[in-house]
C-alpha cells in the first residue's frame, strides 16, 4: 500500500476518461456532521470532498482531505473503506486530496481526535456503495440473478457455478449502474482488514528518508530567513544595526517587518550567523515585568470569585456543602507547556504576481491556504498550499505565525523563501497550554458516599470555555449536587490548543480530587469510583478492564504504590493505572496499565502507539515541564531547561482493549488526560503525600 497526492482537477480528468473504472465521489463528514449518504462524483447537488476509484486494473484509490501527522490516519481511513468494499487490502492505496484548493468544499483541519470519527459513516457508506454496483455489474457480466452472487476479497463470485470475476473487470460497467442510495452496511462479525495490524502506509518513507517534512523543503533561488521577535510580549523594535550581520558571509539582507527583524541568507547556517551578528535594541512595553508570581497571584484571587456555570449543574451544591458530615477543599495548580514538537515550526513560500506557492507542515490546510491568500493580496483559488510531512503536531500546527513570516518574506523579497524558527523561538514564542488555579471543594455523607462538588477553573480560554472546562463539567460520578464554573482572565502570554485540550488539565485535577474524596471516606479508590460510575458502562468497564490487567490491591514493597485514573475524551474511556516508586524525593514510574473502550478498533498498532504516546507526552509534561515567565517573557529556552522524558525513564506500557461495536472514538488525545492524576495518586499511596501542582514534586 502507498501514499501520495493528486490534484482534483487531474482526478476529475482521470475520472472523465474512458474505461476509468468505477468513481464515486462522497463528503467526509466534520465531527458535528452526522448525515449524508455517498453519491456519484461531478452531481451538482453535493459537493464531494473525497473519493473512492475501482480501477479498471483492480487498484482501489482512497482520495482523502486528512493530514498524517504521525497518527496513522492515512492508514486508518482506507481500511474502513477497503472493509465495507470487500476489497483485497494489497490492493488498495491512499491519497491526499490535492494541494488545489478548489479541492477543498470544506474546513480542513486534522485536530481533536476527528479524523476516524467523523469519517467512519460516510467511508462505510461509500465502500458499501460500490461493493453493491459491483456486485451488480458481476451480476449483469455473469448473466444471473444478482441474489446468486457475493463478494469475496475483491471479487464478485457466483455461489452456484463457483465463477468469479475481479472488481477492475466489472468497474467500467458498474459505473453505469444505478447508485444505491441505502447500501447495506456489514455486519461489524463479517470485518477482515478492520481490526487487523495492518502496517503504516507513512513508515517506509520516514524509514527510508524519502518522506519530505517541511523541514526538507529545498526550491531554486531559495532563501533561508530567521527571524528575532521581540522578546518581551507586545514589545516593539526601537532601533536595527544590521551592518555586522550584512558583512556575513551568506547573508543576503536584513529586513524589519511586522514579525521583527529577519536575515535572509543563501543558506541556514549564514542566517543564523547573521543573526547572531545582528544588533536589536527593543522597546518592550507593559508587559515588561510580567512573572509567573504575578499571574499565580491574580489567579488565585479570582478563584475566590464566582464565575461562569459551565455544563449543567446538579442539584444544590452549596446548601449540600453546607449541611455536610465532612469537607474536603484543595487548590489544584497546572502551569503554562510548550507544545515541543520535535521538528521546530518552518515554512516555505513563493509569492508571485500570479499565485502563492506554500510548502507546510500544518494541521490546518485550509486556514492556511486563506491566510496565506489576506497576507499575498490575492485570491485564495490563486494560493497552492503543498502539506508536507509533520514532525509533530499536537495543536501547534494549526496557529498560522509560522505561515506569515514566510509569506510576508516571500512577498517582500520576490523570491522564494523558506523561514526556519530555532528551537529557542519555538520554546519562547509558542502559545501554551494554559497555567491554571482550580479551587475545588467536596463533601462526604453519613454513609461515606460524596453528596457534593464544586470546581472552580482559573484559566485562559485556549479555544473556547467548553473546551477550557472539558472533561469536568462532564464528570461522570455519580454525585448528586455538582457544580463547575470558569473564570477565563485575558493576560499577556498566548495560548492555544495543546494536546488534548482542557481535557490534560482536568483530567489531573478531577480525578486527584476524587481520590482526596475517597481517602477522604476511608475507601478504596477502585471501590469508590466503581460504585460512583454504575451509570456510567463504558468509563466503567475501561476501568475494571485495567485492574483485571494490573496487580490492583496486591502489597507492594515500601516507598512504592499504585494509583488510579478514569477519563474519557474524543469518544473514546481510558483507565489507567500507575506503579510507582518514591526514593530521595524521586519519583520513577514503573508500570502504566490502561484500558480503553474506544469503541471499534480500526487497527489495533496504531490504537496502541497512539496511546502509548499519549502517556507518554502527559508523562513528559506531568514530571518534568513548566514554562515560567520572568520579565515579561518563557525562561526556558531548549531541552535544556524544558526537558523530555528519556528512554531510560520511561515506564513499560500496556494498553488493553474493550471489545465493542460502537462507532470509532479517538485515540490521538485521550491518553494524555489520566496519566498525571495516575501517578499523583500512585505517590499518595506510597508516601501519604498529596501532590497537587505539575510538574509532580516532593520538594
Amino acid at each position: 500500500m502507498t501514499t501520495k497526492e493528486i490534484g482534483r482537477r487531474e482526478f476529475i480528468k482521470v475520472g472523465a476518461t474512458a474505461g476509468a473504472g468505477l468513481l464515486i465521489g462522497f463528503r467526509l463528514l466534520d465531527a458535528a456532521e452526522s448525515n449524508g449518504l455517498p453519491g456519484i462524483a461531478g452531481a451538482d447537488e453535493f459537493s464531494p470532498n473525497a473519493y473512492l476509484r475501482i480501477g479498471t486494473d483492480g487498484a482501489i484509490t482512497l482520495f482523502a482531505d486528512h493530514v498524517e501527522l504521525g497518527q496513522g490516519v492515512m492508514t486508518a481511513l482506507p481500511m474502513i473503506v477497503a472493509d465495507e468494499l470487500d476489497a483485497d487490502w494489497s490492493m488498495v492505496r491512499v491519497q491526499r486530496m490535492s494541494d488545489d484548493p478548489s479541492a477543498w468544499p470544506r474546513s480542513i483541519m486534522t485536530v481533536g481526535s476527528q479524523s476516524v470519527r467523523g469519517s467512519w459513516s460516510p467511508l462505510r457508506k461509500a465502500g458499501a456503495t460500490a461493493r453493491e454496483m459491483l456486485l451488480a455489474a458481476g451480476a449483469q457480466q455473469f448473466g444471473v440473478d444478482r441474489a446468486q452472487c457475493r463478494t469475496d476479497k475483491g471479487f464478485v463470485v457466483h455461489a452456484a457455478s463457483g465463477r468469479k470475476v475481479g472488481y477492475g473487470a466489472v468497474a467500467s460497467l458498474a459505473s453505469t449502474l444505478p447508485v444505491p442510495q441505502n447500501p447495506t452496511l456489514k455486519d461489524p462479525k463479517d470485518f477482515h482488514i478492520i481490526g487487523t495490524h495492518a502496517p503504516r502506509v507513512d513508515i517506509p518513507s520516514k524509514v527510508n528518508g524519502s518522506a519530505q517534512f517541511g523541514i526538507d523543503v529545498r526550491l531554486p533561488g531559495m532563501l533561508y530567513a530567521t527571524v528575532i521577535r521581540p522578546p518581551v510580549w507586545g514589545g516593539k523594535i526601537a532601533s536595527v544595526d544590521a551592518a555586522r550581520a550584512k558583512a556575513v558571509t551568506g547573508v543576503k539582507d536584513v529586513v524589519q517587518f511586522q514579525n521583527g527583524v529577519a536575515v535572509l541568507a543563501t543558506d541556514t547556517w549564514s542566517a543564523l550567523k547573521g543573526r547572531r551578528a545582528l544588533s536589536v535594541q527593543w522597546v518592550d512595553g507593559p508587559n515588561a515585568s510580567l512573572t509567573s508570581a504575578d499571574i499565580r497571584r491574580q489567579f488565585t484571587e479570582l478563584a475566590a470569585s464566582a464565575g461562569t456555570v459551565m455544563g449543567s449543574p446538579a442539584g444544590d451544591a452549596a446548601s449540600a456543602l453546607a449541611s455536610a458530615s465532612k469537607r474536603i477543599s484543595a487548590d489544584y495548580e497546572l502551569p503554562y507547556a510548550a507544545h515541543a514538537t520535535m521538528e521546530p515550526m518552518n515554512c516555505t513560500a513563493h509569492v508571485r504576481p500570479d499565485g502563492v506557492d506554500v510548502w507546510a507542515p500544518t494541521q490546518a490546510p485550509t486556514s492556511f491556504q486563506r491566510y496565506a491568500a489576506q497576507l499575498a493580496g490575492v485570491s485564495p483559488n490563486a494560493v497552492r498550499l503543498h502539506v508536507t510531512m509533520v514532525g509533530g503536531g499536537f495543536g501547534r500546527r494549526s496557529r498560522t505565525d509560522f505561515l506569515d513570516d514566510a509569506v510576508r518574506l516571500s512577498k517582500m523579497t520576490g523570491a522564494p523563501v523558506k523561514v526556519m524558527w530555532t528551537r529557542e523561538d519555538d520554546m519562547q514564542h509558542d502559545a501554551y497550554r494554559p497555567f491554571g488555579i482550580h479551587r475545588l471543594e467536596g463533601a462526604i455523607g453519613a454513609d461515606g458516599w460524596p453528596v457534593a462538588w464544586t470546581h472552580r477553573i482559573v484559566t485562559q480560554n485556549a479555544l473556547g470555555p467548553g473546551d477550557s472546562a472539558g472533561g469536568a463539567m462532564d464528570l461522570p460520578y455519580a454525585i448528586p449536587n455538582r457544580r463547575v464554573e470558569l473564570v477565563a482572565p485575558t493576560i499577556a502570554v498566548p495560548v492555544s490548543p495543546w494536546r488534548s485540550v482542557g481535557h490534560s488539565q482536568n483530567g489531573f485535577v478531577t480525578e486527584g480530587f476524587l481520590d482526596e474524596l475517597a481517602a477522604a471516606a476511608g475507601k478504596d479508590p477502585v471501590a469508590f469510583r466503581r460504585r460512583l460510575l454504575a451509570d456510567a458502562p463504558r468509563h466503567l468497564a475501561a476501568m475494571e478492564l485495567a485492574v483485571s490487567k494490573s496487580d490492583w490491591g496486591k502489597p507492594m514493597p515500601s516507598g512504592s504504590g499504585r494509583g488510579i485514573a478514569v477519563h474519557a475524551m474524543a469518544g473514546s474511556y481510558v483507565a489507567q493505572i500507575a506503579e510507582v516508586t518514591v526514593a530521595n524525593d524521586a519519583i520513577r514510574v514503573n508500570k502504566v496499565v490502561c484500558g480503553v473502550d474506544c469503541g471499534v478498533v480500526i487497527n489495533p498498532n496504531t490504537l496502541a502507539s497512539q496511546i502509548e504516546g499519549g502517556i507518554i507526552y502527559g508523562l513528559t509534561c506531568a514530571l518534568k515541564n513548566e514554562i515560567t515567565i520572568k520579565d515579561g517573557h518563557a525562561e526556558q529556552q531548549n531541552f535544556n531547561t524544558y526537558p523530555m522524558l528519556r528512554m531510560s525513564e520511561a515506564p513499560v506500557v500496556e494498553v488493553y482493549t474493550v471489545p465493542s461495536t460502537e462507532a470509532p472514538g479517538g485515540i490521538g488525545e485521550p491518553g494524555v488526560p489520566p496519566i498525571a492524576a495516575a501517578v499523583a495518586n500512585a505517590v499518595f499511596a506510597a508516601t501519604g503525600k498529596r501532590l497537587r501542582k505539575l510538574p509532580l514534586r516532593l520538594t
